[in-house]
């Protein structure tokens, strides 16, 4: 049987989601930005699980994947490894880090869905003492937000083993130099941005579109509502966005889209495939709170694919 174990690197996380009934934009003044002190009223306050690597796990396993977490979660932790059990997702890479709090993110919202957040790295730090190399045979890889070291270790790691691996900086792109962007971008197979995050990407590298297209197997980028666009093996695969039931909540969405990706390319799909699976896993989520609330069988999924593109893809 061929192996579609996906490894996926990245945080876990205690996400403290809030709610701001108004808009930032009507309290940060362009010309006042760097002397900002605002406070933001937040009438709604809830704790979800998070974290990247078990956002995208949860999709990915929904999805009838296999995933693998390769992480590492606090003293605190024991409650999320015991839902991870439940799950049915292995916890075999998830290293606990005894004298550490598990990382917590403080996500403040607007109306208009834009965020504001503040992260608490925690045992995340720690995440350069997991290696690849311990968590058997795998096809596919992910370094999602992680620890720096550990995303820089873990792309060397994929990169010794001659591991393909999706580049997935997020939030955490802000702490690598351009140097270092380039080393990520030549090692990973696919990278994968939204398109404000892809804009500071060739800032920092000084690399175009094209340049960084060219120096990997697949280039995607997400544009929200407007879908999004693949670039590979010198083709331009445009995704289109998936009508959401309701609009509820964007945490989470990225790495719905990316499980959507991990599971084509396990499974051998065409990236239009592989896009179209990935924009209808956003789509899904972002109609419930929190990155692992939706849920949905395998023939459920078919069946919204069918009604979305007008195809079957299994």
């Amino acid at each position: 049987m061929t192996n579609k174990t996906a490894l996926i690197c990245g945080s876990l996380a205690f996400d403290k989601i809030m709610q701001y009934h108004g808009r930032f934009a009507e309290t940060l003044l362009a010309d006042q930005l760097h002397r900002v002190n605002v406070s933001f009223l937040v009438p709604t306050l809830r704790t979800e699980y998070g974290g990247c690597s078990a956002n995208i796990a949860y999709n990915l396993k929904l999805l009838g994947g296999d995933p693998l977490i390769m992480a590492t979660i606090g003293q605190d932790g024991g409650e999320y490894l015991e839902r991870f059990g439940k799950l049915g997702l292995d916890t075999r890479g998830i290293r606990t880090i005894g004298d550490a709090y598990t990382a917590q993110c403080f996500v403040t919202a607007d109306q208009d869905n834009n965020q504001i957040n503040a992260f608490h790295p925690g045992a995340m730090q720690y995440s350069h003492e997991n290696n690849v190399a311990d968590q058997g045979t795998l096809r596919v890889a992910i370094i999602s937000p992680d620890g720096r070291d550990g995303m820089i270790k873990h792309a060397r790691d994929c990169a010794d083993l001659k591991l393909p691996f999706m580049f997935d900086p997020g939030q955490q792109l802000p702490m690598f130099s351009g140097e270092e962007l380039i080393r990520f971008i030549d090692q990973a197979s696919y990278l994968a941005a939204n398109d404000y995050e892809f804009e500071m990407v060739m800032d920092r590298t000084g690399l175009s579109q094209a340049d960084i297209a060219a120096r990997l197997d697949a280039l995607v980028i997400t544009r929200g509502a407007e879908g999004s666009d693949i670039y590979a093996g010198g083709e331009h695969h445009r995704i289109p966005a998936v009508p959401a039931s309701s609009v509820v909540d964007p945490t989470g969405c990225g790495d719905a889209y990316r499980a959507g990706l991990l599971y084509g390319i396990t499974n051998g799909f065409d990236w239009p495939t592989s896009g179209r699976i990935a924009s209808l896993l956003g789509s899904i989520k972002i109609a419930s709170q929190g990155g692992q609330n939706h849920a949905f069988t395998p023939d459920e999924f078919d069946q919204q694919f069918e009604a979305a593109f007008g195809f079957r893809f299994r």
